[in-house]
């Protein structure tokens, strides 16, 4: 789906993917990913979340698609420590007609949280994450955050990390269910969490409120 001439995400993972092989190039890396059954009406410049990170499809062959990763997105994302044989968890683009079951997501990834604790129950499992400063003030408790591509609410928010409770079909559905400690899992906070604090950063930093400065903040 286009929304002011970006790509939209769900966060609602379609299938989970197998890294094929990745070949060095000039300033970044090209991934190929056996998609399965997702390679069906793929095209060359379609988007595909990989992991969360909103990637370019540049070549088709077969099942196999294949995406190039530039130095910014490697230095931000996990992407960057993938290995062939390795699980990603992949979604397409959400079409005009489709439906918003995740929350917005963008693809652009704010940087990496650290796994630092899972605790299985028969229907949950807990996950603690350990994330820096500049990220924290844009998880609040009950929000939404993109982990890997997935959406999920956060559990509880303390001074250096948060948690994520995971239902045993999410776990089933996604790369969740092999994340251990020490794992580390690309975060895209909720844009509109972000938006206002960006906006409120300005505010107190002197710029003021005015009516352009609301829309461009996407409030109007």
């Amino acid at each position: 789906m286009i929304r002011g001439g970006e790509i939209v995400f769900t966060g609602i993972i379609e299938h989970v993917g197998s890294v094929s092989a990745i070949l060095p190039f000039t300033g970044g890396l090209r991934i190929a990913i056996d998609v399965g059954p997702l390679a069906n009406g793929a095209k060359l410049g379609g988007s595909v979340a990989v992991n969360g990170v909103c990637l370019t499809i540049t070549n088709i062959d077969g099942n196999r698609l294949s995406f190039d990763a530039v130095t910014e997105t490697i230095a931000r994302t996990n992407l960057a420590r993938v290995k062939p044989g390795e699980k990603v968890n992949l979604e397409r683009a959400l079409p005009a007609h489709g439906r918003l079951d995740g929350h917005i997501v963008q693809g652009h990834v704010d940087g990496n949280v650290v796994v630092v604790g899972r605790k299985n129950a028969p229907n949950e499992c807990l996950f603690h994450l350990s994330t820096g400063p500049e990220l924290l003030p844009c998880i609040v408790p009950k929000g939404s955050v993109a982990l890997d591509g997935v959406s999920l609410t956060v559990a509880d928010v303390r001074s250096d990390e948060f948690s994520v409770a995971i239902i045993p079909t999410t776990l089933e559905e996604t790369t969740i269910r092999d994340w251990k400690t020490g794992h580390q899992v690309n975060l895209e906070t909720d844009i509109i969490v972000r938006t206002i604090i960006h906006q409120l950063g300005r505010v107190e930093s002197g710029g003021g409120i005015t009516m352009d400065r609301l829309r461009e903040g996407g409030f109007l």
